[in-house]
């Protein structure tokens, strides 16, 4: 497992699901019927906020002279990926609503106002806002308006709603969550695929966060979405069909979604589109059973004939005819990414035909293992797959296809729901792109892991200098009192140890210095050929392990310092004394603690993106791609065809083995802990909370 830590972002999220406990139990409504006004004030908080940041885009363009002095027009925002809001649709001005008046209606005419501005969101915004009590709406309001969801966009406002998302997933306020795919799995489907250009469909596209991940790779790589592809998009679920607009708009984009009865993908092709898509992602619902095999028998989305049929007449099970479908829609040089059922990949019979006629074709591509509980609301795991129509032609890649056990690659977001890091994402795209050939790319990879080691390594002086002067300062005022001699004294060894302590962390902290100038120095001149970026990498390995020793270092002054006061205060009733400043210490106390968690989070940088370079440079050491055990392998036709037309990753890469952990990384253990017990915590209160609940309503 790869450590990494997430955005303070969490800090706030969970008092912003606070509001739906706020309509819960004020307003009478149920989810399904709070859960679309709740994402209709979050598509204008980030609408306004998207609008402001284009809009001082817009004027730092004209002192620039790069377009001219007149007033803004709707092209010039939609080119920077927001919409020109009406003065009644900012969030800000909305939020002014004297309370003599109905913030109800502000908020139904600013969403008609968005709808009349924006023709792609007519008939979708949520209108609905004068049932809600002017006072609810007042603090729902108020609860968008900190000054961190001001300031939220890009990545930090898509996390806060997919974080919404998959909170209604887990009340299943729509459908058990199906509309809802991970985001790092639909990362990581894009970065295999790289949909950057033509035509993008995904035939059960939820709320639309692949065609958003697309976007985001494609202005990645300094480009405009809208001028290099097209958005398609099914999906069943009028209410989540929305919702895709809504995420579409609130970005910037535009695309075509079909909903209702005409997006029912088993029978019917909505936008007429086998054999012109570029790129098809989806993740499609899993299992289902009730497809009436009559109906689509003579389907031309299905090249490889009908999978199994049961006595009803029903397709037993429909992975197949997804996967089908999914290949139909491809052009001849076209890609797909799929989200799909563990079981599909082995399964038996005359799906096991179907999968043979697959591989067969050459199109399949690339097989990735994903562990459970990535899902909000499955705990199941699954599997992607990625068909590349391109390699049907290709004799040198026809008969090969890579196999990925990515299920000792995760990060723990909660004690029930785990996710890729960003590293990770990137680390499996490096290892498809040594099986495509493309070691330049993976270099560059490495490159920028040691360019991040250094520049983190850099940025550690102030925080580190932070926590010197705020132990220097607790440790001051504690000084008069803790240094009066006492027989016995319970004060005088913490006391000595806390200050041989501190000198031995100032001259530890010079070293690490002294060692990070060094090696900034040597990596400037360094090659940035495989062995030269080697080279560099195990050069910080010394810097890596002072990041980890200087952390425990600190970690114990704090507990010492703290133990000091606890003393002091306790056993010696210091808050008596006349020369104990109990207010200042208590400051001093707390700001220490402040200063310890941000030099600990700037120590763990520089050693984080070293092990990042480690990771992968210590499995592919040449750059190129080799057969890991338990982990990747490049297997052939003839190799598939001896395991039944499996296409399992786990049966070919072997188990991984069990490595000796000379480095056992204390800290990404008790960041698991602490998330477990988190976790348990909020069950806990959840569960008192309803007990209470149910209590009043039996009128205990």
């Amino acid at each position: 497992m790869i450590a990494d830590h997430m955005t303070g972002i969490e800090e706030f999220e969970a008092g912003l699901w606070k509001i739906a406990d706020d309509l819960r139990a004020n307003s009478g409504l149920a989810s399904n019927e709070y859960f679309m006004p709740i994402m209709g004030l979050l598509f204008l908080r980030q609408a306004t906020n998207r609008y402001y940041e284009a809009l001082a885009a817009i004027e730092a363009d004209k002192k620039a002279g790069k377009m001219p002095d007149r007033e803004p027009v709707a092209g010039d925002f939609a080119k920077r990926r927001a919409l020109m809001l009406p003065k009644a649709a900012l969030f800000d001005e909305i939020i002014k609503t004297p309370k003599d008046k109905s913030m109800g209606a502000a908020l139904t005419k600013a969403m008609e106002t968005v709808e009349a501005s924006f023709q792609p969101l007519a008939g979708q915004l949520p209108k609905d806002y004068e049932k809600f009590d002017n006072e609810l709406l007042d603090r729902m309001m108020r609860t968008f308006d900190t000054e961190a969801l001001r300031k939220a966009s890009g990545d930090v406002f898509g996390r806060i709603y997919e974080y919404f998302l998959a909170e209604f997933s887990k009340q299943g306020a729509h459908d058990n969550g199906e509309f809802f795919t991970p985001p790092s799995i639909v990362q990581t489907i894009v970065n295999v695929i790289e949909p950057n250009h033509g035509v993008i469909l995904d035939p059960a596209c939820g709320s639309g966060g692949m065609f958003v991940q697309s976007s985001h790779f494609i202005e990645d790589a300094g480009q405009d979405t809208m001028k290099r592809v097209t958005f398609y998009g099914h999906e069943k679920n009028e209410t989540t069909a929305k919702l895709a607009q809504i995420n579409l708009a609130v970005h910037g984009l535009e695309g075509k979604i079909r909903s209702g009865n005409e997006a029912i993908t088993y029978y019917k092709d909505p936008h007429e589109l086998v054999g012109k898509c570029d790129f098809v992602m989806a993740n499609p619902p899993f299992n289902v059973d009730e497809v009436d095999a009559d109906k689509i028998s003579k389907d031309k989305r299905l090249p490889f004939g009908l999978p199994g049929i049961n006595k009803a007449k029903k397709v037993s099970n429909a992975n197949y005819l997804w996967l089908s479908y999914f290949y139909s829609y491809l052009n001849e040089k076209g890609r797909a990414g799929v989200v799909m059922s563990s079981q599909a990949s082995s399964a038996g019979r005359d799906e096991a035909a179907v999968r043979q006629k697959m591989v067969e074709s050459g199109a399949v591509d690339v097989m990735i293992d994903i562990r459970g509980n990535f899902f909000y609301t499955r705990t199941v795991p699954c599997q992607l797959w990625f068909f590349d129509r391109a390699k049907e032609n290709d004799k040198t890649r026809r008969d090969q296809m890579l196999m990925l056990d990515a299920r000792n690659i995760y990060r723990k977001v909660s004690r029930a729901v785990y996710d890729f890091s960003p590293e990770q994402q990137k680390n499996i795209a490096a290892i498809v792109w040594l099986y495509r050939g493309q070691s330049d790319r993976f270099l560059k990879l490495i490159e920028s892991y040691i360019n991040q080691a250094v520049d983190e390594g850099k940025a550690t002086d102030a925080p580190l200098a932070a926590f010197g002067q705020a132990l220097g300062k607790l440790i001051e005022l504690a000084k008069p009192f803790a240094t009066v001699k006492r027989d016995p004294d319970p004060l005088a060894e913490t006391w000595k140890e806390l200050a041989t302590l501190r000198a031995t962390l100032a001259d530890d902290i010079k070293t690490f210095d002294d060692e990070l100038a060094t090696r900034a120095k040597d990596w400037a001149k360094a090659k940035r050929d495989n062995a030269g970026l080697n080279k560099a990498r195990r050069a910080l390995h010394p810097a890596a392990e002072q990041c980890r020793d200087l952390t425990k270092q600190i970690d114990l002054a704090a507990k010492l310092a703290g133990r000091v006061i606890d003393i002091a205060v306790k056993d010696l009733e210091a808050r008596e004394a006349d020369d104990w400043p109990s207010t200042e210490v208590t400051r001093a106390r707390k700001a220490l603690e402040g200063t310890r968690a941000g030099a600990v989070e700037a120590l763990r940088k520089p050693r984080y993106f070293v092990k990042q370079a480690d990771w992968l440079q210590e499995r592919f050491p040449d750059a190129k791609l080799v057969d890991v055990e338990g982990l990747v392998k490049v297997v052939s036709r003839d190799e598939i065809t001896s395991h039944d037309w499996s296409l399992t990753p786990g049966r070919y890469v072997g188990v991984a083995p069990e490595e000796v952990d000379e480095d056992f990384d204390f800290e990404e253990a008790l960041r698991s802990i602490h998330i477990d017990l988190k976790g348990l915590n909020d069950e806990a209160v959840e569960l008192a909370e309803r007990i209470a609940r149910n209590f009043e309503e039996l009128g205990v």
